[in-house]
């Protein structure tokens, strides 16, 4: 054999891609479904790995993980799914969404699914009760779709005389249906005008905050979604340029730069999804795992763009926030 074809075969066995060495080694191998994208979801995609390695699974070491990443386009995720299955993973974990664990739902009735979602997992047909998930779904919810009323009573305490609130939605989201829904409820009862903005692109959150300036809205309330937390410098960013007081759905948020944010902990559901996850790898079946509920859910201010939009938090707003950025 000569010398450059011996390098070139040690080279190619050396970058033989984990999971064919999985496969060989009989190493489980994770499906990791997304829609949003890596980069910005770094901080995630660590907990979700402490919450495998809790349960014992360490990636590069006895599991594999297979990422599929939707980049914000929702369409995406049933090919994506379905690729997952043709592949054979031994399970699919898809946080951050609905249409994520239904894609996988509907490509596979036997790979276990283990998923995180603000929407009630019975009522869109994923499991069939919280207790006892059934089939071989399960996973951890949040009920984003309740947080809504919350956040709007804390933008009324901040701006007592505020009226007109503008919503960012991205509408290509199913869960922004139920979250507009139970939030104009809430806006009702509390005599509050709202409007919603609907931005499914980069390219549109420019748009929208264009036009926010213009409709001279009180405040904007931010609803959670994949592709917002992608771009959470460049909404914060626009809503210190058109001084528009803003509540967003993670703490990530307000660590950015923003004023506030209220939602669950998506650092504890991301860790909790790896956890089930593991326990699922060691041989637990998803039919009798209790889908569970987010019990961690924080609201963060920062003190530095309230100063600049000329804000002065109220102090029972400051007592009711479980951190203050100074």
């Amino acid at each position: 054999m000569r010398r450059r074809e011996f390098i070139v075969l040690v080279g190619g066995a050396a970058a033989w891609p984990l999971r064919a060495r999985a496969q060989q080694q009989k190493v489980p191998v994770v499906g990791f479904l997304h829609p949003g994208s890596p980069e910005p979801s770094a901080s995630l995609l660590a907990a979700f790995r402490q919450g495998l390695a809790e349960a014992g699974y360490r990636e590069g070491e006895n599991v594999a993980i297979e990422f599929r990443w939707a980049q914000n386009d929702y369409s995406r995720l049933p090919d994506l799914a379905v690729d997952l299955v043709r592949r054979q993973v031994t399970v699919i974990a898809t946080p951050g969404s609905i249409q994520g664990p239904l894609a996988a739902k509907v490509a596979t009735t036997t790979i276990p699914i283990v998923f995180s979602t603000g929407v009630d997992p019975v009522k869109v047909g994923l499991v069939v009760g919280l207790n006892r998930p059934g089939a071989n779904v399960t996973g951890v919810i949040s009920m984003t779709s309740a947080l809504g009323a919350k956040q709007l009573a804390f933008l009324r305490e901040l701006l007592p005389e505020g009226l007109h609130f503008g919503v960012l939605a991205n509408p290509n989201n199913e869960m922004t249906k139920v979250f507009i829904k139970e939030l104009r409820a809430a806006a009702l009862s509390l005599g509050r005008e709202i409007d919603v903005f609907n931005a499914g692109t980069n390219l549109d959150i420019d748009t929208v905050f264009a036009s926010l300036a213009q409709k001279r809205i009180d405040a904007l309330l931010v609803t959670p979604d994949p592709l917002f937390s992608n771009r959470r410098v460049q909404l914060v960013t626009l809503a210190t340029h058109y001084k528009i007081p803003t509540i967003y759905f993670s703490r990530e948020f307000a660590d950015t730069g923003g004023l506030m944010s209220y939602g669950s902990n998506q650092i504890d559901m991301y860790h909790q999804v790896g956890i089930y996850t593991g326990r699922v790898l060691k041989g637990e079946k998803p039919a009798d795992l209790p889908v569970l509920q987010a019990i961690k859910f924080e609201l963060v201010i920062n003190q530095q763009p309230a100063k600049t939009l000329g804000l002065e938090v109220p102090a029972k707003l400051l007592a009711l926030a479980d951190e203050v950025i100074e």
